[in-house]
């Protein structure tokens, strides 16, 4: 079934993203130069620094603080012991800041800086998603830390204030019985999440409209990604989760096409079929298309994501321990789609065509067999010797179908190699793929803060994927350099020519640990961030440039 590329209907993003059984919430942003004289503000947030003589408070002469309770404001803090030390925070009554009875704030929440001298934009992000975590902030929130960098304040505000309550409470109960092949619970009542709507406004120098706009658009775009990730797989698997998409990217304007498991059988689709056909819930392949609504020689870029939505490992099992993590092992399906999502509502200048393969991983006795060999879309062969190494079978047909569309770059991301977070741990995703494209990928997600490092190919990793049988086999007998290997299997499925990187994003997907800066406990949305600057990187080069 194939949804040709439109306009957009004019709908809110929370009643776009309606389709999903149950949401996360996020504040609402905004961005001004100066505040009415009769704001109300529940919580004013005022950064502070380490100075060589002590705290001190940063961004001073704003207009939201008068000369006199700056210096107020500065001798309750030193008198309470604080020192503006990264991550701090004070809170004061802002009461105690009143002239002629009217206070700035409920209350001044003293966020502290650290060294500012040593600040960069990605610590103002992670300062700003420390603040927004914080308790009894109130819905009117007023920022000054976009006084130092308006972008980095909005960004850190909007993500580190997002939640996700998931099924707790009534209003979950509801979306809980819900028939999942067929029903969603769209505009469940969030109350779960939030108990009431959050505005944070950020103050700059300048209320710049475009960096606004930019900031809700990627903020929100990360948001659904951390969405489809939270959502456990009884409710999120290949047929719900393609239904979704669809109606997500219907409302947004991107053409849509859906292959069902009797097509990808017909097609060719060896990988996807494989991997899916032990679950009841038979695998899918979803394409989008974002058509640019002017012509422009830009390059055209292919994006691929892995969508297991679940993975048991199949008949090669993995260990019960924290099975329960693998509802994200479709991260990376998750971030082409937001990032699709955001490319339509952002029209990029571009034309960006996605190829997501869906499929659930679990034992049966129609499920593929060790030793079994799958014929991929592009006629090579795999000898199937781990079952739990399937991400990259489903990855290998969706891939050979992206470069048949004859893209200039393929940017490909998934989920894909413990060894990923052996070599570079939870939060550092590696980069592989075409030298140059790879280090400027690399580039774009450190300047961001998604911290994506740049990871070699070497070509003797490559021989170990030989099969006696097959074209290849889809692990190495070695248990060295696994992320590599990955990579150097996937590099077959790339037609020359095409520019290509592959992030595995294994740790960094999902945060199992707690929260910290701007990233939240589970689904994180990384890497939504990296591809989207990568889009706009190449928006702005021409085909060959």
């Amino acid at each position: 079934m194939t949804t040709q590329p439109g306009q957009p209907i004019a709908l809110d993003p929370a009643q776009i993203y309606s389709a999903l059984p149950n949401r996360g919430t996020m504040p609402t942003i905004d961005l001004v130069a100066e505040l009415p004289a009769d704001a109300e503000v529940d919580t004013l947030i005022v950064p502070v620094f380490q100075g060589a003589n002590g705290l001190e408070l940063a961004a001073t002469g704003s207009g939201l603080l008068s000369k006199e309770q700056e210096i107020t404001l500065w001798r309750v803090l030193t008198s309470v012991g604080a020192t503006g030390k990264r991550e701090e925070l004070t809170p004061v009554p802002g009461e105690l800041l009143a002239t002629e009875g009217s206070a700035p704030a409920t209350k001044i929440l003293a966020l502290g800086l650290g060294d500012i001298d040593d600040s960069t934009d990605e610590d103002i992000r992670e300062l700003a998603g420390v603040a927004s975590r914080a308790a009894g902030l109130g819905s009117k929130v007023v920022s000054s830390l976009g006084l130092i960098s308006p972008e980095a304040a909005l960004v850190g505000h909007a993500l580190g204030g997002y939640r996700f309550a998931g099924f707790k409470g009534a209003s979950a109960k509801n979306a809980a019985s819900q028939d999942a092949a067929g029903q969603d619970a769209a505009g469940q009542d969030d109350a779960a999440a939030s108990d009431s709507p959050v505005t944070i406004t950020v103050l700059a120098r300048e209320a710049d409209a475009a960096l606004l706009a930019q900031a809700q658009v990627d903020a929100a775009a990360v948001a659904l990604a951390r969405d489809f990730v939270n959502t456990p797989a009884n409710f999120l698997y290949p047929e719900t989760y393609a239904n979704t998409i669809r109606e997500i990217a219907e409302a947004v304007g991107l053409g849509v096409e859906i292959l069902d498991e009797k097509e990808l059988e017909q097609k060719g689709y060896g990988g996807i079929v494989g991997v899916g056909k032990g679950s009841e819930h038979a695998p899918r392949l979803v394409r989008l298309t974002h058509e640019p609504s002017a012509d422009n020689e830009a390059p055209q870029v292919a994006l691929v994501g892995k969508g297991v939505t679940f993975d048991t490992g199949g008949i090669s099992l993995k260990p019960g321990a924290n099975m329960w993590d693998m509802i994200s092992d479709m991260g990376g399906s998750a971030a082409v789609v937001a990032t699709m999502v955001a490319a339509a509502r952002l029209d990029l200048p571009m034309k960006v065509i996605a190829t997501i393969p869906l499929a659930e991983n679990t034992p049966s006795s129609t499920a593929t067999r060790p030793g079994d060999v799958l014929r991929h879309y592009n006629g090579l062969t795999t000898e199937v010797l781990n079952t739990d190494a399937e991400g990259r079978l489903i990855l290998a047909d969706a891939m050979a179908r992206a470069c048949e569309d004859e893209p200039d770059y393929l940017i490909e991301t998934a989920t894909l190699t413990g060894a990923q977070m052996v070599a570079l741990g939870n939060r550092t995703p590696g980069v592989m793929g075409s030298i140059a494209f790879r280090d400027k990928v690399a580039e774009l997600s450190q300047e961001i803060g998604e911290n994506g490092w740049a990871m070699p190919l070497p070509p003797e990793l490559g021989e170990a994927l030989k099969s006696d049988v097959a074209d290849l086999r889809n692990i190495s007998a070695s248990r060295w350099g696994g992320m590599s290997v990955a990579g150097h299997y996937l590099a077959n499925f790339v037609t020359e020519g095409v520019e290509w990187v592959h992030i595995d994003i294994a740790g960094p997907a999902y945060n199992t640990e707690g929260a910290f800066g701007y990233t939240p406990k589970r689904g994180t949305g990384v890497p939504v961030r990296t591809i989207l600057a990568t889009l706009r990187h190449l928006a702005g080069t021409t085909k060959g440039g």
